[in-house]
């Protein structure tokens, strides 16, 4: 996709592979935003359950890009009327999605059970750290409490040094949300052969440890020491690491394979040594000559010289740079949303592409005409009791 992009049709997800798909998010931060963006990036009708008057203290609506592509409504979850705006619309949906603590929603009256009562095809996709059950299930927690747990955190950093916090990358994003995607396409498929929803318990925790399959397989083979920066992904090697350049800037290396080995550092302008390559004792010295030879050179200056090879070295780029990289120029891997520089819709499709996001919403902005487009019943009523509002 290009910055140009392809308009859809409408701004409920009328292009693309999820087309016709209905979905209700209950705000949320983090992980159900983001596993609803992607949906709604896929073409599926979402629409976004805000609280009236609220205030997000984090990111401003106009700018919060995990917001983009679906119609927000303002719906007062603690009034009646609003409780059932919200059954009507799961009544007509397909998906929804909630974040909150473990009997939150059951609390509220839009549980399962009450949703199923109304719609018994519906896929209920609940988004958590700790999850549904165990000991911590009713605890506050954040992502890197999380990875904490599941071992995903001690793998991270160098010999020697604490764990380096990855931002919220893997727990929230990696082993929340896009869990909670895979599972509720999951049981929408099962669904449309049962007939009967189910509830997709996705827990961040669970999701982190999946994460770290390969890493057991290795472990079990001896191929892994439980232990930070000494194994062959984790800064181990020395061809498998960042190295600093004569900017201050930073280079990633990771030619595993022995020809692109060679031909790293043959460019590099260092002998290649199999040997060397194979002598767990001589790794600190030849750590040593590829970190020097690296700060002979600014990193784009090393950049053109690995440009177009196989030795596996890129340049580390900050987020203000890396839309210019001409590979992802060239994709049009980031686009521009009125104003604001974003990644693109992902993966790709041939033949059903999804269109352009549309940018985010504020806090109530569709409600009557998104109330109204689901068919939900006597919105007039709902807006002037206040259980509604329209912004």
């Amino acid at each position: 996709m290009t910055d140009s992009g392809t308009a859809n049709e409408t701004a409920n997800g009328a292009t693309g592979p999820l087309r016709g798909l209905r979905v209700v998010e209950l705000a949320g931060i983090g992980p159900g935003p983001f596993a609803a963006m992607l949906l709604a990036d896929l073409g599926a009708d979402v629409i976004r359950v805000d609280r009236p008057g609220e205030a997000n203290d984090i990111v401003p609506p106009a700018v919060d890009v995990l917001r983009r592509g679906r119609r927000s409504v303002a719906i007062d979850l603690r009034s009646p009327d609003g409780v059932r705006a919200v059954l009507d619309l799961a009544e007509r949906a397909d998906v929804l999605i909630e974040g909150y603590r473990p009997g939150v929603a059951e609390r509220l009256g839009v549980g399962p059970q009450d949703c199923w009562a109304r719609n018994p095809r519906l896929v209920y996709g609940r988004m958590t750290g700790w999850g549904q059950d165990g000991p911590l299930a009713p605890t506050a927690g954040h992502d890197i409490g999380y990875i904490a747990i599941t071992r995903a955190l001690h793998a991270l950093g160098r010999q020697g040094e604490e764990p380096a916090v990855p931002v919220n990358f893997l727990g929230d994003f990696g082993g929340g949300s896009l869990y909670l995607v895979v599972g509720v396409l999951a049981a929408v498929f099962e669904a449309a052969r049962s007939g009967r929803g189910q509830v997709v318990d996705a827990a961040i925790v669970d999701g982190a440890a999946s994460l770290t399959a390969m890493v057991y397989g290795l472990l079990a083979a001896g191929q892994w020491r439980d232990e930070r920066g000494v194994n062959l992904l984790d800064t181990g090697r020395p061809w498998y690491d960042v190295y600093r350049t004569a900017d201050d800037n930073w280079v990633a290396v990771g030619p595993l394979e022995p020809k692109f080995y060679a031909q790293f550092m043959t460019l590099l302008g260092l002998e290649p040594d199999e040997a060397e390559r194979a002598d767990p004792a001589a790794w600190p010295a030849l750590r040593e000559r590829i970190a020097a030879a690296f700060a002979r050179r600014t990193r784009d200056e090393w950049a053109k010289v690995f440009e177009g090879t196989d030795a596996c070295v890129a340049p580390v780029l900050n987020l203000t740079e890396a839309a210019g990289h001409p590979h992802l120029a060239a994709r049009g891997t980031f686009i521009e949303v009125d104003g604001v520089r974003q990644p693109a819709p992902a993966p790709r499709f041939s033949r059903t592409p999804p269109g352009r996001p549309e940018p985010p919403a504020r806090p109530g902005a569709h409600t009557r005409q998104a109330l109204t487009d689901w068919g939900v019943r006597d919105v007039d009523a709902l807006l002037a009791s206040g259980a509604a509002v329209q912004a």
